[in-house]
C-alpha cells in the first residue's frame, strides 16, 4: 500500500479532478445587456436634442457601462484551472478545530466546493510561503485576522492529471512501478547553496600569493563592496603581455567569459599612464556597454592611481556630444522604437549608406546640413535598398527597408517641425540617432570639436564588450583618436546578444571599421567560473563555440544542478527555502536570480518577497547594489558582472529555443556564476538543456 501521505494526496487529486469534470468551465456572464444599453445611449447622444444636464447624465452612464464591459471582457482572459495540472501545492490548515485544504495553482477556482487559489494573488497563499509544516500562524487575510496551525505543507507534481511526485517534510515520494505499492520513498534532502561566500571577490594577500586572477577567496579578506577591485597582483603572464603592449596602434583582446578581458583593458590604461602622463586625463576613455558594468569597474582605475580617465557608457558619451553639437534638436528620447528600426540604425551597412548620401549631396559644412543628411538617409528607401543589396544581401528585405523609411518619415516630421520653431511638436529621438548624427557631422563638417572649438582628440580609447557595439558607433570614436591611434578593443563573440548590431565575425567587423588585417590576441584561461559551470556554459553554445581546443579552467566546484517544476510558484517556494538558509549561513554572499524577461523578474521578485527572503533587490534599470544580497533581474542586464551564486529561472522552451541568440543568452547567464549555478524550469524545458545532460546533476 502507498504511504499515508501519498494516499491523502491521491484522494485529494481524485476529488478535485471529479469536481472539475462535473462542474465544467464556469459560464462567463453575458455582455448582451451591456452592449444593448451602450448602443441605446449612443443613439441618444447622436440625436443632440437635450440640455446640458441630460447629456452629462448620459455621458456618465456611458462611462460606467463601458467600464463594466471592459471588466467583464478582461475577466474572460484570466487564467483557468488546467485539469491536467490543477495545482502544485497543498496546504492543510487547522483553524480552531476546523480543518480545511487549500491548493495553490496558476488560477483560482472556488466554486462547487473547490479550493484552488492563484499563488500570485490570493491572500491566503502567503501562508504557504511564510510558514512551515507545524508552525502556528496569525495573519491578516483580506481584512480578517486568521489564526491556526499548518498541519501539512506539501508540493506536488501533477502531469496529465496523474500524481507523479509528493514532497513533504516526512519524505519525498515518487511514482515507481517497481517499488512496493508503486511509490518510492526517500528522505527529504533539500538542495543547498553554500561554500561560495566571497568567491566573486577578487582579493589578494600574502596568504594567497600563489593564486591567479579570479580564483576563490573562500572567506579571506571578504569585502562588502562587490565591485571589481584592483587585482594587479593576480595578473597572469599572458594578460601581462597584453597590458604592456606599446601605446600606438590597435590591441584587440578576445577571450571566453571570465578570462580577464575587462581587467586587461583597465590595467593597460594604468600601464600606459605610467609611461605617458597624458593618458591619465579626460583625454582617455574607457567605454562600456551598460551603466551596471560602468559602476562595477568604476573603482579599479582610481585604485591603480589613475584618477583622470573617464569611464562611461557609449550612450552617455554620444548623448553629451550630440546635445553640444546639435543643441537645437529635441532632448526627448523615444521609448517605443521598433526592433526593425533599431536593427537598421545599428546595422553596419548604414555606415556606407550615410557615406553615400553625403558624397552624392552637395551642401555646406553646417550642423543643419548634417541633420538633413541624417533625415535623408533614414527616409530614402531606394538608397537603403541599393546599399543593403550590395553590402548585406538578405539581411533586410526591400519591404522591411521601405517600412523603416516610412516609420522614419512619420517620426522625423515632428523633429523637422520642432527645428522650424514649433516647440509643441511631439519630437523625439532614438538613442541610436546620436551616433548617426555624430558620424554625419564627421563626414560633412570634419572632426568633432570640443567645448573650446579645437577637435576632440583622445590619447587612448578602450571599448569593452565591443561585440555588442555597431561599427558605426566604434568608427565615431576611432575618428576622435589622436595621431597615436591608440585603441583597445575587448570582446567575446560567444557573448554577442545584440543581434541588431549585425556583428557576424571579427574579420567583417574590422572591415567595416577600415582596419582589416588587425591581429587578435586570445586569452585562453577562464578564471571566473568553476570547471563545472564553464563546461555547462560551453555545452549550450553548441556550434557557436569558437575554440576547438579544450576549455582551460583553474578549479572545480559543486555540480551544476537542474530542477524541474510544474509552475513558477512551486519554483519560488523551493528557492525561498534555499535562499533564506544561505542568507543566514553566508552573510557576505552575492546571489543573482536571472530570468529571460522583465515580466518574469517581477513575478520572482514579488514571490520571493512574499516568502520573506532577506536582502532582496529588484534590478530594473541597471541599479545594481554591488553589495551582499540577492539581485533579481534579466540575464540581458548582467553582461560583464559576476556573482558568487547564480540561479537561472524560466529556462523553458518558450524563452530558450535552439536559436543563436538563445544559446548566447543562456551562456551569458551561466558564466556570471563564480562558485555555484542552479538551472530551473517551470514547464517544458529548453531543448538546449538536453544538449547539456552530461554536465548537469
Amino acid at each position: 500500500m502507498p504511504d499515508r501521505i501519498v494516499t491523502e494526496e491521491l484522494d485529494l487529486l481524485g476529488k478535485v479532478s471529479d469536481t472539475l469534470e462535473r462542474a465544467g468551465e464556469p459560464a462567463a456572464p453575458s455582455e448582451d445587456n451591456l452592449v444593448d444599453d451602450l448602443e441605446h445611449i449612443r443613439e441618444q447622444l447622436l440625436q443632440g436634442e437635450m440640455d446640458f444636464f441630460e447629456r452629462s447624465s448620459l455621458n456618465t452612464r456611458w462611462n460606467v457601462q463601458m467600464a463594466l464591459l471592459e471588466q467583464l471582457r478582461k475577466s474572460r482572459e484570466t487564467p483557468r484551472v488546467d485539469r491536467s495540472s490543477p495545482y502544485f501545492a497543498h496546504l492543510r490548515l487547522d483553524e480552531g478545530g476546523r480543518t480545511r485544504d487549500v491548493c495553490l495553482g496558476k488560477a483560482t477556482r472556488l466554486d462547487s466546493g473547490l479550493r484552488i487559489v492563484d499563488w500570485r494573488h490570493a491572500p491566503i497563499a502567503q501562508l504557504f510561503y511564510r510558514y512551515q509544516q507545524g508552525d502556528e500562524f496569525e495573519e491578516d487575510i483580506s481584512g480578517r485576522v486568521q489564526e491556526g496551525t499548518v498541519i501539512a505543507r506539501r508540493t506536488v507534481t501533477i502531469r496529465g492529471g496523474t500524481l507523479e511526485r509528493v514532497e513533504s517534510p516526512e519524505g519525498v515520494f515518487v511514482v515507481d512501478a517497481d517499488a512496493e505499492g508503486g511509490w518510492l520513498r526517500s528522505a527529504r534532502s533539500l538542495p543547498k547553496l553554500g561554500g561560495g561566500e566571497g568567491a566573486a571577490l577578487r582579493v589578494h594577500s600574502e596568504a594567497l600569493s600563489d593564486r591567479r586572477l579570479g580564483t576563490d577567496a573562500f572567506g579571506r579578506e571578504q569585502r562588502a563592496d562587490k565591485r571589481l577591485p584592483d587585482i594587479a597582483g593576480l595578473i597572469d603572464p599572458e594578460q601581462f603581455a597584453l597590458i604592456t603592449r606599446p601605446n600606438a596602434g590597435y590591441v584587440v583582446i578576445r577571450g571566453a567569459a571570465g578570462s580577464g578581458k575587462t581587467t586587461v583593458a583597465l590595467h593597460r590604461i594604468a600601464f600606459l599612464a605610467y609611461e605617458d602622463p597624458l593618458i591619465d586625463s579626460p583625454d582617455t576613455l574607457f567605454v562600456v556597454f551598460s551603466p551596471g558594468l560602468r559602476d562595477y569597474v568604476s573603482h579599479v582605475l582610481p585604485a591603480l592611481g589613475v584618477g583622470g580617465v573617464r569611464v562611461c557608457t557609449y550612450q552617455e558619451w554620444a548623448a553629451q556630444q550630440r546635445k553640444r553639437l546639435f543643441g537645437a534638436l529635441p532632448d526627448r528620447q523615444r521609448e517605443d522604437t521598433t526592433a526593425l528600426t533599431q536593427r537598421l540604425k545599428l546595422h553596419p551597412a548604414l555606415l556606407s549608406a550615410l557615406e553615400r548620401q553625403i558624397a552624392r549631396t552637395p551642401g555646406k559644412p553646417t550642423w543643419r546640413q548634417a541633420v538633413d543628411d541624417w533625415i535623408s538617409v533614414l527616409t530614402d528607401a531606394e538608397l537603403l535598398a541599393e546599399v543593403f543589396e550590395r553590402e548585406a544581401p538578405g539581411s533586410l528585405s526591400r519591404k522591411q527597408l521601405e517600412e523603416v523609411a516610412r516609420l522614419s518619415r512619420t517620426n522625423l516630421e515632428p523633429v523637422q517641425a520642432f527645428l522650424d520653431g514649433d516647440k509643441d511638436a511631439e519630437a523625439e529621438l532614438d538613442p541610436e540617432d546620436d551616433a548617426i548624427l555624430l558620424r554625419a557631422w564627421q563626414l560633412r563638417i570634419g572632426p568633432i570639436p570640443g567645448p573650446g572649438g579645437e577637435p576632440v582628440r583622445y590619447r587612448h580609447v578602450a571599448i569593452d564588450e565591443v561585440q555588442d557595439f555597431s561599427p558605426l558607433e566604434v568608427r565615431v570614436l576611432m575618428d576622435c583618436l589622436d595621431d597615436h591611434r591608440s585603441l583597445t578593443l575587448a570582446g567575446d563573440t560567444q557573448q554577442h546578444v545584440m543581434a541588431e548590431t549585425g556583428f557576424t565575425s571579427w574579420s567583417a567587423f574590422f572591415r567595416h571599421l577600415g582596419i582589416s588585417g588587425t591581429e587578435i590576441d586570445t586569452l585562453q584561461v577562464s578564471y571566473r567560473s568553476s570547471d563545472e559551470i564553464a563546461r555547462f556554459a560551453v555545452s549550450v553554445l553548441g556550434e557557436l563555440r569558437e575554440d576547438e581546443s579544450p576549455l582551460i579552467t583553474t578549479r572545480s566546484g559543486p555540480p551544476v544542478e537542474l530542477f524541474h517544476h510544474t509552475d513558477h510558484g512551486a519554483c519560488i517556494a523551493s528557492l525561498a527555502d534555499a535562499l533564506i538558509h544561505l542568507a543566514s549561513s553566508e552573510a557576505m554572499a552575492s546571489v543573482a536570480v536571472l530570468t529571460p524577461s522583465a515580466e518574469l523578474s517581477e513575478i520572482y521578485y514579488e514571490g520571493l518577497g512574499r516568502c520573506d527572503v532577506p536582502r532582496l533587490h529588484h534590478v530594473t534599470r541597471q541599479d545594481f547594489r554591488f553589495a551582499p544580497g540577492i539581485e533579481v533581474t534579466e540575464i540581458a542586464q548582467v553582461k560583464g558582472l559576476e556573482f558568487d551564486y547564480v540561479i537561472l529561472v524560466g529556462v523553458n522552451a518558450e524563452f530558450f529555443d535552439m536559436s543563436p541568440k538563445a544559446r548566447r543568452l543562456l551562456h551569458v547567464g551561466a558564466t556570471r556564476a563564480v562558485h555555484q549555478l542552479w538551472v530551473t524550469t517551470s514547464g517544458a524545458e529548453s531543448p538546449l538543456l538536453r544538449e547539456a545532460t552530461n554536465v548537469l546533476s
